[in-house]
């Protein structure tokens, strides 16, 4: 299972919020470079960069960062949040993302997300499956859609699908484990090679969430409040 660490951008800033809220917004690191180049010393080859200022502008924002990222490191990174046109795609990957993920768009304008697997391959599009109460959330999680998180997931597998990031957004920062039954029945209902994402709080999550089957782990405040150390981390990478 790759290990895959976050870091979300607001102004610039490495930062975690609680559950999607913005006044929940706590800073980390002045520098989000130094944060990946650490996590690049410890083993860690993936990143997951999220843009909040793009999930709430609509339109892509901090490239720059990713730009100095995709320079100073090898991480392979997933770059996402407010990602809504052909241009803002082009941009992503101009500036060295490996993959991008849709999640707003996906719900919003079915038509331009299944373009960009028509133009990029699926290996390079990650569908975000965030939900709350099973409910796909859009727009940085500040609007709730009606669709079932699987019925979502399964209607872009028919037309290619290979990897979906789902955050329980409940769970995300919270500290408490992961929605480990959700992941299980997402895994029993469709073949994609899923990215456990929020919630997890300690080594042992990782360990059941590999168990069940994911093919990924997205984590951030754990880190960022030392309830799993980067050294614990390269172990499980290397085992």
């Amino acid at each position: 299972m790759r290990i895959i660490p976050a870091i979300d951008i607001i102004e610039g800033k490495c930062v975690r919020l609680t559950k999607g809220d913005y006044a929940t917004k706590k800073i980390y690191n002045e520098n989000p470079v130094e944060v990946a180049k650490e996590f690049e010393d410890n083993g860690i080859k993936y990143l997951h960069l999220v843009d909040l200022d793009g999930a709430k502008s609509q339109h892509i924002v901090n490239y720059k960062i990713l730009e100095l990222i995709a320079a100073k490191t090898n991480l392979k990174i997933d770059f996402g949040g407010g990602l809504k046109s052909d241009d803002d795609l082009r941009i992503a990957f101009d500036n060295g993302a490996s993959q991008i993920t849709g999640g707003s768009i996906a719900v919003k304008d079915p038509e331009i997300f299944t373009g960009w697997f028509a133009k990029y391959g699926a290996d390079k599009i990650i569908l975000g499956a965030d939900c709350i109460n099973r409910k796909i959330a859009t727009h940085g999680w500040l609007e709730t859609s009606e669709i079932d998180v699987i019925d979502f997931i399964k209607q872009y597998e028919k037309i290619g699908l290979k990897n979906t990031i789902c955050t329980d957004v409940a769970k995300d920062g919270m500290l408490q484990g992961a929605s480990v039954d959700l992941y299980q029945e997402i895994l029993n209902k469709s073949a994609i090679n899923l990215i456990a994402s929020g919630g997890v709080s300690k080594i042992e999550d990782l360990f059941r969430l590999k168990e069940i089957g994911c093919e990924g782990a997205i984590l951030g405040k754990a880190i960022y409040e030392n309830r799993i150390s980067l050294k614990q981390l390269e172990n499980f990478i290397i085992n």
